[in-house]
């Protein structure tokens, strides 16, 4: 009973701090929603945990938790991808960036001797 107070509260407080940066617009509104349905769904999967039994008879799974560790791990493989690329885009952005002052220093050096 106590853990699900403080999963309650932990959402609580989750969606509080989402909202928040939405308002700084650090996040876009999408993705609020999508942070806040997340949220949402903890705290129902923590207030009544044999939903996950019922979701995952549906799917052909044998437990609940065996879905939530299924997808968990699902989910989190594909933050890591999307971070993945999202660097390497960004490592690809600063290369252009650095050869671009290069030249542009190295022109100017040249202007200078001139």
């Amino acid at each position: 009973m106590i853990i699900k107070v403080l999963v309650v509260f932990f959402v609580i407080f989750a969606i509080w701090r989402t909202l928040l940066k939405l308002k700084k617009q650090e996040l876009r509104i999408g993705e609020a929603i999508v942070w806040v349905v997340f949220w949402l769904a903890v705290a129902v999967v923590a207030i009544t945990p044999q939903t996950t039994d019922i979701i995952a008879q549906f799917v052909g799974v044998s437990r609940g938790i065996d879905l939530l560790v299924y997808v968990s791990i699902i989910v989190l493989f594909f933050l890591i991808f999307k971070l993945i690329v999202k660097l390497e885009k960004i490592e690809r952005s600063i290369s252009k960036i650095t050869r671009h002052i290069a030249l542009k220093e190295s022109d100017e050096g040249k202007e200078e001797k001139e």
